[in-house]
């Protein structure tokens, strides 16, 4: 029977499928989009391949979902029934179209009673694919699933080059990038959620790839849990991607008449750089992942958060001096961290005991909400909900509870441990303990903590519950939010471990680092940008010197690095001086002013000859952009900052609208090129800024300058 061809278009992407009844569909094209394919429409891709001398007898291209059948494509699913059934071949029975940007596709392996739906969309204006599957067991007997990936996805040739995060504790979306070998590239996530060291992306790019021009590929798993990410190197030398879940020996089984669903992986190609990939990822989470109280973002307030301020030191004097400072220099969120609740005087005692502490809140929490919303601030508050101390009434009551292995030691971390949320007396139980702190409506937020990996994470029969803990966690916040839809919540994990479109699904923001240090938050920031909205971006302004490193820079430069996100304090305000405080109410209310531009608008980044690192937000009339030396210059005069996108948009204003650090000139020089820009600014065309560039000051290290450009 002849072939058919099915293809979805965006505005700058093609994918083609060639499809045969009975048959696995085949991958023809993902790229930059093609309006005729004469070659793929008369000739099958097989027909196109030569029988290679020692190879198999049986000749495909690379394959949508390939079976586990020994041939050289790695497999989108391994599975076996009590070692049985393990070779797959999937045929197809149906595809149709679910409108003019989606596909759907029913798979069929009779011999080994599996049936396989694959859904792939491809947003026409973010150019983002979607795919996912779901695996029946429509077999006699129980199915162990040892591996199960979303749809394979074929790098065009030439993308030999992987970028990636790596990173620890308070080092968080480290950029990587290496040449990847002929044996491919993989990596798999172990800890129980998305982790600082192997978050759920990567990027497949060209040598030549840069910011802003070449061909790439990027790719979202949208999970918060175990993960596995692979470059499958093919026979003709290019790569295919799969990801998917990482399970635990035994962890899946399916019994007759069950299903399993892939998390959705998200995949962009670009032709015009790794800043083209962004802007997708940026637009996917924007329209179609975070789900915005009322169906819409409101100005993302500034935040104070009390824990570098006070820690576990909870008294209420305190906290309303606090409160007051805070309200004084522009806040407009006051979160109260870990401690306020029964027995938390230190991180050694009394997670799961969620009700305040009547030592250290008599009258309950009312008071200082009370307080604080008189000062015209809204309250949130901080929760650890997914833990439990040993040392804790509901461990005590409850033991049970808890993820372990019957017969080995307890595996700590933080000094806690992690309740099954799998078992629906423990997600009850955690749902009206929060349910209670939010009923009165005087909680507008939740700061979600989550300070541990997950460890030896069995359940009560001793299977292990990875997968279960994160499908847990998700119906947990859903059913949270439904009975409180005005409610934001924050997903932090020991800073930036559980920071994917999987958990942005149901929560407003990610703690990007727990390291508010502003030299090592600009590499930090700029490798969650590439991920990520600024809007969703926790950035704070930290105290001096900072508690993660030890090392102090001014308080300018600390602002400016916390202002290109959702900006915040986390330091004792209180203690500033006047001229400091007031200092810093300057920068919160250039924030208020600019927000609206970068949490809507177009993100670019890239780096000058120099060294600058900088970030462009973009709207239709309106731009922001911030340039930042974060270490000695490379050269003696600074090189311009080039901003591609501007070519051909017609004339701008460029004014520079604050600066942190200092000029590298003589002392008393007078700097006309810099007076022109603080005064009236200065006209440039959009050619100009595009392909001589913005002129810069030579800038010290820890320094910063922000402009805008603005129509004349």
């Amino acid at each position: 029977m002849a072939h058919q061809l099915y293809r979805l278009d965006s505005r700058s992407t093609t994918i083609l499928l060639e499809i045969e009844p009975g048959r696995s569909p085949v991958w023809r094209h993902f790229g930059p989009r093609v309006d005729d394919c004469e070659l793929a429409r008369n000739w099958q891709a097989c027909a196109l391949l030569s029988l290679a001398p020692g190879a198999m007898d049986r000749l495909s291209g690379p394959l949508l979902t390939p079976g586990f059948d020994g041939l050289a494509q790695k497999p989108t699913l391994a599975a076996h029934r009590g070692g049985a059934d393990t070779v797959h071949a999937w045929g197809l029975e149906s595809c149709t179209r679910a409108g003019t940007d989606s596909l759907e596709l029913l798979l069929a392996d009779a011999r080994a009673g599996l049936r396989l739906e694959v859904r792939l969309h491809l947003d026409a204006d973010s150019d983002v694919l979607s795919l996912d599957a779901m695996l029946h067991n429509v077999g006699d007997g129980p199915l162990e699933v040892q591996q199960f990936s979303a749809p394979s996805i074929p790098v065009p040739h030439g993308l030999d080059e992987v970028g990636y995060f790596n990173g620890e504790w308070a080092h968080e979306f480290q950029w990587q990038r290496e040449k990847v070998g002929a044996a491919g590239w993989s990596r798999d996530n172990r800890r129980g959620r998305t982790s600082h060291q192997t978050p759920a992306a990567l990027f497949a790019l060209a040598s030549q790839t840069g910011d802003h021009a070449g061909p790439a590929v990027g790719a979202q798993l949208a999970w918060s849990g175990n993960h596995r990410l692979d470059l499958q190197r093919q026979d003709d030398g290019r790569l295919v991607l799969l990801a998917g879940e990482w399970f635990a020996p035994g962890e899946v089984i399916l019994a007759p008449g069950d299903s399993l669903r892939t998390p959705a992986l998200h995949v962009v190609f670009s032709a015009a750089g790794m800043n083209a990939v962004t802007r997708s990822f940026h637009a996917l989470c924007r329209q179609r992942v975070v789900r915005w109280p009322g169906g819409r973002q409101r100005p993302r307030p500034v935040h104070i958060n009390t824990w570098e301020a006070l820690y576990f030191r909870h008294e209420l004097t305190e906290l309303y001096e606090l409160a007051e400072q805070a309200a004084r220099i522009g806040v407009e969120r006051f979160v109260l961290d870990d401690g306020w609740f029964k027995g938390r005087n230190n991180d050694r005692a009394a997670l799961g005991d969620w009700w305040p502490d009547p030592d250290k809140f008599p009258q309950g929490l009312a008071p200082l909400i009370d307080r604080v919303q008189a000062l015209g601030m809204e309250f949130g508050l901080w929760v650890e909900p997914e833990m439990v101390n040993p040392d804790s009434d509901l461990y005590r009551a409850h033991p049970d509870w808890a993820l372990g292995v019957a017969g080995r030691e307890l595996v700590l971390g933080r000094n806690q441990l992690v309740l099954d949320l799998s078992r629906p007396e423990v997600s009850a139980f955690v749902f009206e303990k929060l349910h209670a702190l939010l009923a009165d409506g005087g909680v507008r937020y939740l700061k979600w903590d989550m300070n541990r990996d997950l460890a030896q994470a069995c359940g009560g029969d001793g299977r292990s519950r990875y997968h279960a803990q994160v499908l847990a966690l998700y119906a947990l916040l859903e059913r949270l939010r439904t009975a409180h839809p005005d409610v934001e919540i924050e997903s932090c994990a020991s800073g930036g471990a559980r920071a994917d479109l999987g958990i942005l699904r149901y929560t407003h923001r990610i703690w990007t680092s727990d390291n508010n240090d502003a030299m090592s938050r600009v590499a930090i920031q700029q490798g969650a940008l590439r991920l990520f909205p600024p809007e969703v971006l926790g950035c704070h302004v930290g105290p001096a010197p900072a508690h993660a490193t030890g090392r102090t820079q001014s308080l300018d430069f600390r602002c400016a690095v916390a202002l290109f996100g959702h900006m915040g304090v986390e330091a004792d305000v209180r203690r500033f001086d006047a001229a400091s405080r007031d200092r810093l109410a300057w920068w919160l209310a250039l924030y208020k002013r600019w927000r609206h531009v970068m949490h809507h608008g177009v993100i670019d980044q890239g780096q000058t000859p120099s060294g600058a690192i900088w970030w462009l937000a973009s709207d239709a009339q309106t731009h922001l952009l911030c340039v930042i030396m974060p270490v000695p210059p490379d050269t003696v005069q600074a090189s311009p900052v080039r901003l591609p996108t501007l070519a051909t948009s017609g004339a701008w204003r460029v004014r520079l609208q604050a600066r942190a650090g200092q000029l590298r000139q003589r002392a008393g020089q007078h700097n006309p090129w810099i007076n022109a820009l603080e005064a009236d600014g200065v006209c440039l065309s959009g050619d100009e800024l595009a392909h001589i560039g913005l002129p810069l000051p030579a800038m010290q290290p820890e320094s910063a300058l922000y402009f805008s450009l603005e129509r004349p």
